[in-house]
């Protein structure tokens, strides 16, 4: 089943209006081991991205908390 052009307009729209986009350089061949960890884990990519972000920012914090 294919998209049509106007679900593919609306979804641009969507993404547009809902995301910030944030471009990530890695050296050659790390985006391939980064892809394999995060199917690993039954992610995409761009969500184990997010979740290690979350992660070390809850730990960040944490380490400020502590005396």
């Amino acid at each position: 089943m294919s998209i049509s052009k106007a679900q593919q307009k609306a979804t641009a729209k969507y993404v547009r209006q809902n995301y910030d986009r944030i471009e990530v350089k890695v050296p050659k061949g790390d985006k391939e081991v980064l892809q394999a960890h995060a199917q690993e884990q039954g992610e995409s990519l761009n969500k184990f991205i997010n979740r290690a972000i979350s992660e070390q920012i809850v730990r960040d914090n944490a380490d400020k908390e502590q005396p």
